[in-house]
């Protein structure tokens, strides 16, 4: 039996002891409303008599009295009063591929400046008889730190079910600014009390008279139990996906990324602490003026890479690809006959100051990533990459063979000593290294076209099946996964890697932050749909950010004649949407002095430099806490090519969607996105030239006005999906 509160000991009977208020048929599930005293319940009985309860109103140590009931079968509202002030409930049920969507929202207006030194989770099961103690689930997500605030649970015992729960945290901004709390960690729980927490007030009281939103939860049951990890991922993803499609969302705003390019390239490459010069060559440093870190390849290729993607769509070279270029042959080490993470020339410097930071560690996702980017390169027509690739791959390969696909966390390089096996007892290495090691051998296999590399990536995509939820070890090396997976699917046929990928993808976003935090310094800049760089990542992180973007545009690229799962099309999308809107606010510049932290872990900042913040928090934490990272700045060179269409010399379309597809012929541009219909993104038409706009847009064949013009854009929102031409 587990142990509960007495908040959830007596609920079952305070509910069962009074006549509903209210019931509603919907979908074949029954919703009633019961006043327990104290509380105000929704309680839900599905198809099998599976039953949950949720507290829509808590009393704060009072009891209620309903003053009215409104149900105008939309939308019902029950208003109520207790000791301590006024409460507005209101119900609906949004309509959703996937009813019945129960959807809460609850206002409270104090009588008197209050604090809460506590609140009870909104949710339990109940049962037909017996006590909640006994019933049996199990929590596969719920939000961690800052992350979305929802839960995906089963039930075992007494009937199976599932239950997402999604509380929409950007309501409780305006509470928690009042009050000076924090969104993080309230969403969660242990079984069977589950749900929201509202922060304790133990400051800062509720001020009197004014109304805050307290709790705004959409809430979707499921009758059937997956017990497949991958289906219970897609089931996560399709969950999350119809939730998104009904709340409300931020608008965004456009950022100019060409001149976000210039900018960073001129701070870049004239700036001195971006730079360390080390036997004839320039070397970046990780960050800002940490000279005394040795250079790390790692660092030199995640610019060079979406560097030599931005050369390619502006057709002209710039002197930092040379220069990054020039050096990196030096990181091959005979010793072990591989690139490695360290210059080999100053492995001396490393002050060993942690567990990376010795010449003989690898962290396991370290050895491919490298790799992975100078593969991109020779795949580019850059020999001296090829070479190295060729004579890196078999070390790579025998590491791959020692640890059975199963990658530790730290080891040593030369002998494979396991340093650090697990990221916490019983969690297992890096989990997502299989897949990053699969990307890096389908590459190879294009650039050799020797199928031994294909077998290999085969036989490590087919460590993840069984993963779950846990797959996720660090975010862009998930999402490379998930393109290895689609890739394997595409030429082997076999659904098993596709439905892996979406397990892939399912340990992205529930590692992302759905919600948009205004309060505290989050007023400041756009959060909205941010991603973690790891599980337990207490802020979001630039180059990560970059390279889940990047690596999500491509898998709809690779899935536009693939027939995914639906949410993705929702999902993927948008996250590309808001990447596009908030990536920016990591360059300090577009912050205010106050927010950012005075004390800094490695390096400097400098404000006004056009190189972003490694980190950015959420709420009431300052940023640049770590420091500015000199190998994010290849967010503004992935975005430029992505995002933005040359027409013709005198005008540039910009799109805020993934773009799987775009044609130009003569005076006509056409662009294919893959979303959903149901949902819309920008289209932005930009004078590049002397000639005034002058274009005619259309998608399925409808004409689209813009709705909002000036001399230099014009401005027209378009649905998520469908083929959009652009005539000049």
């Amino acid at each position: 039996m587990q142990a509960v509160s007495p908040w959830a000991t007596t609920a079952q009977t305070d509910i069962e002891i009074n006549v509903p208020l209210l019931t509603k048929e919907i979908s074949g599930y029954t919703f009633e409303v019961f006043n327990s005293g104290d509380s105000i319940w929704i309680v839900s009985k599905g198809p099998k008599n599976e039953r949950f309860g949720f507290r829509v109103a808590f009393a704060l140590n009072s009891f209620f009295e309903v003053e009215d009931i409104v149900d105008d079968e939309n939308k019902i509202t029950i208003n109520l009063k207790s000791g301590h002030g006024k409460y507005e409930v209101y119900i609906d049920f949004p309509k959703t591929d996937i009813p019945p969507l129960l959807h809460y929202k609850t206002t409270f207006t104090a009588n008197q400046a209050l604090l809460i030194p506590y609140w009870p989770k909104d949710v339990i099961p109940l049962t037909d008889n017996g006590i909640i103690e006994n019933t049996i689930g199990k929590i596969h997500v719920h939000q961690v730190g800052t992350r979305t605030g929802l839960i995906f649970a089963s039930v075992q015992k007494p009937k199976k079910c599932t239950l997402f729960y999604f509380q929409n945290l950007s309501s409780m901004s305006e509470y928690c600014e009042a009050t000076k709390t924090s969104l993080g960690e309230t969403v969660g729980g242990t079984w069977p009390e589950i749900g929201f927490n509202l922060p304790k007030t133990m400051e800062n009281p509720i001020p009197a008279g004014k109304k805050f939103v307290i709790s705004d939860a959409y809430v979707l049951l499921g009758d059937e139990l997956k017990e497949d990890p991958s289906k219970l991922c897609a089931e996560y993803l399709e969950n999350l996906a119809q939730i998104y499609m009904v709340i409300p969302h931020p608008e965004t705003e456009y950022h100019e990324w060409t001149d976000i390019v210039q900018k960073t390239s001129e701070h870049l490459y004239n700036n001195k602490g971006c730079w360390t010069q080390t036997k004839g060559f320039p070397y970046l440093n990780a960050y800002l003026t940490d000279y005394e870190t040795p250079a790390e390849s790692m660092v030199q290729l995640a610019v060079l890479i979406p560097l030599k993607e931005y050369e390619k769509w502006d057709g002209a070279q710039s002197p930092i690809s040379r220069d990054l270029a020039g050096g990196i042959s030096a990181f091959y080490d005979p010793k072990i006959n591989c690139i490695t993470r360290w210059h080999p020339a100053l492995q001396d410097k490393l002050d060993q100051s942690e567990e990376q930071k010795k010449d003989t560690t690898m962290d396991s996702w370290y050895l491919h990533h490298p790799l992975i980017n100078l593969t991109r390169l020779a795949l580019d027509g850059n020999k001296e990459a090829k070479e190295l690739v060729v004579n890196s791959i078999d070390f790579v390969i025998k590491a791959a063979h020692h640890f059975k696909y199963e990658w530790p966390v730290f080891y040593n390089v030369e002998t494979f000593e396991v340093i650090k096996e697990e990221t916490e007892p019983g969690k297992g290495g890096e989990k997502d290294v299989p897949g990053a090691y699969a990307h890096l051998m389908l590459l190879v296999y294009k650039l050799t076209k020797d199928k031994k590399f294909l077998n290999e990536a085969e036989k490590a995509a087919k460590q993840l099946t069984q993963c779950g939820f846990d797959i996720f070890y660090q975010a862009n090396n998930t999402a490379f996964a998930a393109n290895a997976l689609l890739e394997l699917y595409k030429i082997t046929g076999e659904k098993i890697y596709l439905d892996t990928s979406y397990m892939c993808l399912a340990g992205v976003f529930k590692n992302v932050q759905v919600w948009d935090c205004q309060y505290g310094f989050g007023k400041n800049y756009a959060n909205y749909f941010s991603v973690f760089p790891l599980n337990d990542a207490p802020y979001c992180a630039a180059y990560e950010e970059m390279e889940v973007y990047a690596a999500l545009t491509e898998y709809m690229i690779q899935a536009k004649d693939v027939e995914i799962l639906p949410a993705l099309r929702v999902l993927i999308p948008e996250f590309v949407k808001y990447a596009v809107n908030r990536i920016p606010y990591y360059f300090p510049s577009l912050l205010p002095e106050d927010m950012l932290s005075e004390e800094v872990k490695t390096g400097e900042i400098q404000k006004d430099l056009w190189i972003p913040l490694e980190d950015l928090y959420t709420g009431w934490e300052q940023s640049g806490q770590v420091g500015q990272e000199v190998y994010g700045v290849g967010s503004a060179f992935a975005i430029v090519p992505r995002q933005y269409i040359k027409a013709n010399d005198d005008f540039m379309i910009f799109i805020d969607y993934p773009v799987t597809n775009y044609t130009k012929r003569k005076d006509t541009v056409t662009i294919r996105i893959d979303g959903n219909e149901n949902m819309n993104c920008d289209l932005k038409i930009i004078k590049r030239g002397t000639k005034k706009i002058n274009a005619e847009v259309t998608q399925k064949r409808k004409a689209v006005s813009p709705f909002k013009k000036s001399a230099d854009m014009h401005e027209y929102k378009i649905s998520g999906q469908g083929t959009i031409t652009v005539k000049f």
